[in-house]
């Protein structure tokens, strides 16, 4: 929806992402089911949002539900051009009032000899649940990512203080794909002016080519958060 709930951007949403033309797709805060939304407008899609979002463009597709209210529910949703061998969804809320999902994927990727994990994050508003979440984060990839698979870590992070990518570095060996090009992670909140850095992108078993942040004046209208993209290549 657009700001203040005014109007479906959702089309809008899938003419940038099939423009970007992104092998893998990460997604927050996609809803699986929204009755009353899809009572009161007539361009609602009648499919779960992430399938009208893949639109043939990517044939897998995973999504995890996280929140369930009165009239639908939403989630975290991995889109592929590669097969998705297998997905599970872990509840990492920090609290009852607050639903927060791992949507953890693993893809058949050419070049590749072992699968790739693909995670999907949406961490908690507060400091100390996204503290407990990251060692639930990592506590889970080191159970059940080997040491040499190729791994990708992505999503909506609420990590304005940026304690997000040392953890991640000296307990994983993951490393953030703006920091690795830039020094630093993008900013990417609000996206009419993005000031503060709250999504990442963390890779490990690949190298940055290049990495953009996508706030102009379209992409301004369809999400409070600014797209982050990164284009990758195996070591």
């Amino acid at each position: 929806m657009s700001f203040f709930n005014r109007r479906v951007v959702l089309h809008d949403v899938r003419e940038r992402l099939h423009g970007i033309d992104a092998d893998i797709v990460f997604l927050q805060e996609v809803q699986g089911q929204h009755l009353r939304r899809s009572w009161r407008h007539g361009n609602w899609p009648e499919e779960p949002q992430h399938e009208f979002l893949a639109d043939g463009r990517w044939l897998d597709m995973a999504y995890g539900r996280n929140a369930v209210y009165e009239h639908g529910h939403h989630g975290n949703a991995i889109l592929s051009r590669y097969p998705i061998l297998k997905s599970e969804n872990v509840d990492i809320s920090s609290h009852a009032y607050e639903s927060r999902g791992m949507l953890h994927c693993e893809l058949e990727v050419p070049g590749l000899d072992q699968p790739l994990h693909a995670i999907c994050l949406h961490l908690a508003l507060n400091e100390g649940g996204r503290r407990k979440q990251m060692r639930q984060v990592a506590e889970r990839i080191r159970a059940m990512v080997p040491e040499g698979a190729g791994l990708i870590l992505a999503g909506d992070f609420n990590d304005w203080r940026r304690r997000s990518c040392g953890f991640m570095e000296q307990e994983l060996g993951l490393r953030e794909v703006f920091d690795l090009a830039y020094g630093q992670p993008a900013r990417s909140f609000p996206a009419a002016l993005p000031m503060l850095s709250l999504d990442r992108i963390y890779v490990r078993g690949f190298g940055v080519a290049s990495a953009d942040v996508l706030h102009g004046q379209y992409w301004r209208r369809l999400s409070d958060h600014a797209a982050l993209t990164a284009q990758l290549h195996i070591l």
